[in-house]
């Protein structure tokens, strides 16, 4: 799906990108060293920038409700709206995440999330703009201009209020993630139904939480089963009438975390017609990461306590204060940019190539493997599924156009 938003021309021999004149000899893309220009480096930047490019999961407003501004350059996290151009990103779901510890005000606070989404595409109207619909989006490709969409990141936001529901969907709401790590009143979680499962009144969907699915179906937002519990999962595939997602999730036989899908759970997102779009973060691709990471935290007990003390009440100030502290160390275990591509590759081979794509997590993940620092990296997923032998026609489906697709089938 060619829309002409990016190219590639080609000067004397020498390949750019229409973000900007990047430095070939030291690429961002190619930590390996290899040059863009050696062989298949400038075919797979060539397909990269003509592709349409989806990433359906980054938290980085958060950083922008911590004062941030993405509109010009930055040197912390992993997402500004330059580096979204570097990396050849057309359409990026930009998701609304509060944390349960500010249960009840979760709406409030989501609605100011909105806000300052909102505030940007306002500062920056020539390089963004909000997309409702599959049409919408295409047209700001063509445009040049990145076309933002939003997701909300645990049912807890709407209050068991479907009135609220309906009021993010005005806002321009087009996936909604039905529980984070917390379950709500309507739906289990995966974290609560695999480690505290004596703590749930009910496992999967309640009757309201199928009244939910259903009128998410009704309005034509996205039903995002990462994050839910098996039981939720299966439920929700009984409720629902259009296809659903996994926005950001990865593959539980190449890794046992309890967020990932198992094999049956991948062939039924394919069977109803929906995506799964793996996630980049280290502990859900490498099954080896979170034992290597916990020796690493025990070995810094006492500076980390100590910075426990500095962000109480704030889990996601301390994760991140945590990894920032750690850097050096945590950086020695990341797992390779293969890993991912693993991820990517067993997803296809069980769910089909018609039912992948790319949920990164950026900005709200502390380490993801190497070769894949931030979103300018984009492109080397592109040239790695090249090497594995994976077709264009094939990358693109990856990329991005088969979010495309469930996204015209289920929004209005």
């Amino acid at each position: 799906m060619n829309l002409n938003r990016k190219h590639v021309p080609t000067v004397s021999g020498l390949v750019f990108c229409s973000a900007a004149v990047f430095l070939l000899s030291v690429s961002p893309l190619d930590r390996d060293g290899a040059s863009l220009l050696q062989g298949r480096g400038s075919h797979y930047v060539r397909l990269h920038y003509d592709a349409l490019v989806v990433d359906t999961h980054n938290d980085v407003l958060l950083r922008i409700m911590e004062g941030e501004d993405i509109t010009v350059r930055t040197t912390s996290g992993h997402s500004d709206l330059l580096r979204f151009q570097e990396g050849g990103v057309d359409i990026q779901v930009f998701s609304v995440w509060i944390a349960p510890e500010y249960i009840p005000n979760a709406y409030e606070r989501a609605n100011e999330e909105i806000d300052s989404l909102e505030s940007v595409i306002r500062r920056a109207s020539d390089e963004i703009g909000l997309a409702r619909n599959a049409h919408e989006a295409e047209t700001l490709v063509k445009q040049g201009k990145l076309a933002a969409v939003i997701g909300i990141e645990g049912g807890h936001h709407i209050e068991n209020d479907l009135a609220k529901l309906d009021t993010f969907y005005r806002r321009g709401m087009r996936y909604m993630t039905l529980t984070w790590n917390n379950s709500t009143e309507w739906a289990s979680s995966a974290r609560d139904e695999t480690q505290r499962p004596e703590s749930l009144k009910y496992k999967g969907l309640t009757p309201f939480g199928r009244k939910i699915v259903q009128r998410m179906n009704k309005l034509g937002i996205l039903v995002d089963i990462s994050h839910v519990g098996e039981q939720t999962f299966w439920d929700v595939l009984a409720a629902t009438n259009k296809p659903v997602i996994a926005s950001h999730s990865s593959c539980y036989s190449l890794c046992l975390h309890f967020r990932n899908l198992k094999d049956e759970q991948l062939k039924a997102i394919a069977q109803n017609g929906g995506v799964v779009f793996i996630n980049f973060y280290s502990r859900f691709l490498d099954s080896t990461y979170s034992r290597k990471e916990q020796a690493i935290f025990a070995q810094n007990r006492m500076r980390l306590d100590s910075l426990k003390r500095t962000w109480k009440g704030d889990s996601h100030g301390f994760n991140v204060a945590r990894s920032n502290l750690l850097r050096s160390e945590l950086d020695k275990i990341r797992p390779p940019l293969s890993l991912l591509i693993d991820h990517i590759d067993y997803a296809v081979k069980l769910a089909g190539v018609d039912h992948v794509g790319l949920g990164s997590d950026f900005d709200g993940i502390t380490s993801s493997p190497l070769g894949m620092d931030d979103v300018t990296h984009f492109p080397n997923i592109t040239r790695e599924l090249l090497k594995r032998g994976y077709s264009e026609r094939d990358v693109r489906k990856i990329l991005g156009e088969n979010f495309m697709r469930v996204f015209r089938e289920v929004t209005h």
